[in-house]
């Protein structure tokens, strides 16, 4: 896991300024503290900058940039390829000679082989940048699931890309122009749907894609695998006996590494399988809690159940505790972290830093196991709602003028979205927005500009962009799977858990994010009978206990948010909707 940078002059005089790369490159100190470099091509058009934090090749042979100088190509990579063994001995049998025992030398060398489609061979969280000599461009590319970001500035005479926001900020060459659909998507969702950021020059790169820019800027963009993709082509099959293989192979990937690798454990079912499976493969399993003070001998307290698991499975196990004065003082810290503005990841910020008091570079979450084996209740709230609604098609003309007439007087009484459910029920992705959303469309005005919703609005394109995800896809389940996972997952979970994360110098790694596990059990999805969350809690030998098998599910529910809103204001707006407008007026004051 690292930082990485990059800026390609291909059209500016006189080229690549080291100090903005060096800038942009030290904002991510956290992601990389083991150690840091730049790289610049002989003719200064181009410069790669790298932070490193080492997890795999702990020595200077794994050190960034790296160069293959033969094939006259140089990379900086973030992430880790779960797979790299296999390639790398492929390669071998095929002539290639490695320097080192790192995951970013098969890179230069699959790319040295196959070039722009080297990238749907990968199984793991990538974010690299590859110079070109020999062609004189640049190639970028990003996992499947948009694990790992990856941000592109381009102002027609340089390309400037990074792994955070705020990086390509400090580089002090980015025109900071508000974005209207970032600002909008923002309270649509309580995070800012990709590509777009809270800046008009920033964009993603969106997940599963790579893209080209050649010296004489020309741009090519390319995708080589979506989660809707695997849903929309993946054949019905029933397939349970193997899911619990498919569970256990992932894992055994995960844990690949030369430093070691711990779960974050609670009492719920992801972490605990998580924790039961890597129990399995061998060697010193390390977990760690995150206890609340004043939940300690409540029934909401999560550490007795999971330093039971821990006990069960051998673990070498850890509670941090924490109270809310600690929320408080890391306040300011948790939002200097935070990337982008987001109404979540304050639990990941703390679990990670409780994480890094145990000593652990790398921890494995059980983020995904919700998406993919339909632990929300979207799974049944969204296909109810349309099997019911979807006789007035979608957008009808009656949903409107209810939701035109009632809204008013539903929000003084219940919640807005009652009014838009005639309007946007009757389809997938409008009852997903009525599920996920934060604010709903009509409320957008009484928060921002009227021009500025509108313009925002238009360019978000969200229920075109909505339907697109669930084209194709004829299960129920996996239509619901690949909303949330292309939406939700994406743009708000993991994107946190990358900033989270790498504010305390962790990895995380998440198993149920998997490209491999989910190409094997999208059949199932398909389905009649889908894997549900239980099924997927018996993946271990040595079950996990019957307290934990059957707890009802919980969410994470000390008032953090209302504690690090306390210090801004003498009386806060309270709720999720209150937090967002305290996130919102965080960024846009800075």
């Amino acid at each position: 896991m690292c930082g990485i940078a990059a800026i390609f002059a291909y059209g500016a005089v006189p080229g690549v300024d080291e100090g903005e790369l060096t800038s942009i490159r030290d904002r991510m100190t956290p992601r990389g503290p083991d150690g840091a470099g730049n790289w610049f091509d002989p003719q200064r058009r181009v410069g790669l900058g790298h932070r490193r934090l080492s997890i795999i090749d702990l020595s200077e042979g794994g050190a960034q940039p790296m160069l293959l100088p033969e094939r006259q190509l140089a990379i900086v990579f973030n992430g880790e390829i779960y797979n790299y063994r296999e390639l790398r001995t492929g390669l071998e049998a095929r002539g290639c000679k490695f320097r080192s025992t790192s995951d970013t030398e098969v890179l230069l060398h699959l790319y040295a082989e196959r070039g722009e489609a080297m990238a749907g061979m990968l199984r793991g969280m990538f974010a690299f940048a590859i110079w070109d000599g020999a062609k004189r461009g640049l190639f970028l590319a990003r996992d499947t699931f948009g694990i790992k970001p990856l941000y592109v500035a381009d102002d027609g005479k340089t390309l400037r890309v990074a792994s955070q926001i705020k990086a390509l900020l400090a580089g002090g060459k980015i025109i900071t122009t508000p974005d209207a659909a970032g600002q909008v998507g923002f309270f649509l969702w309580g995070h800012i749907p990709e590509p777009f950021t809270l800046y008009r020059e920033i964009r993603a790169l969106p997940a599963g894609s790579t893209l080209w820019v050649g010296a004489d800027g020309s741009r090519r963009e390319n995708s080589f695998c979506t989660v809707t993709e695997i849903l929309r082509t993946a054949e019905p099959s029933a397939g349970s006996d193997s899911l619990s293989a498919l569970l256990r192979d992932s894992v055994a990937h995960h844990l690949i590494a030369d430093v070691p690798v711990g779960v974050f454990l609670s009492s719920g079912l992801d972490s605990t399988m998580l924790a039961a499976l890597a129990a399995e493969q061998g060697g010193a399993l390390r977990t760690v809690t995150l206890g609340f003070e004043e939940f300690r001998g409540t029934p909401n307290d999560e550490v007795p159940l999971a330093e039971t698991v821990a006990q069960q499975y051998g673990a070498q196990h850890q509670t941090v505790w924490v109270k809310r004065q600690d929320f408080q003082n890391e306040a300011g810290k948790l939002f200097a972290a935070m990337d982008q503005p987001s109404t979540d990841g304050v639990n990941t910020y703390f679990v990670s830093l409780a994480a890094r008091r145990a000593d652990l570079k790398v921890a494995l979450s059980g983020l995904g196991g919700d998406e993919v084996f339909g632990g929300y209740p979207s799974f049944e709230q969204i296909p109810r709602s349309v099997n019911s609604l979807g006789w007035l098609g979608a957008g009808s003309a009656a949903g409107e003028v209810f939701r035109t007439l009632s809204a008013p007087v539903l929000k003084r009484f219940t919640s807005p979205k009652y009014a838009g459910l005639l309007e946007y029920g009757g389809s997938y992705g409008g009852a997903y927005l009525l599920r996920r959303g934060m604010f709903m469309p009509w409320e957008l005005p009484e928060l921002l500009d009227a021009d500025l919703v509108r313009a925002g609005w238009d360019e978000l394109q969200t229920m075109a962009r909505l339907d697109e995800t669930v084209a194709g896809i004829r299960s129920p389940r996996a239509k619901v799977s690949a909303l949330e996972m292309n939406w939700y997952m994406r743009n708000q979970l993991l994107r946190d858990s990358d900033w989270a994360g790498m504010a305390h110098s962790l990895e995380i790694r998440v198993p149920l994010v998997d490209v491999g596990l989910l190409r094997g059990v999208a059949p199932m999805l398909a389905g009649a009978n889908p894997p549900t969350k239980r099924d997927m809690a018996d993946a271990p030998a040595k079950k996990l206990p019957p307290q934990i098998l059957n707890r009802a599910k919980t969410g994470f529910q000390v008032p953090v948010r209302e504690w690090l809103m306390e210090q801004g204001t003498k009386e806060p707006e309270r709720g999720l909707r209150g937090w967002a407008k305290h996130v919102f007026g965080r960024f846009t004051k800075s």
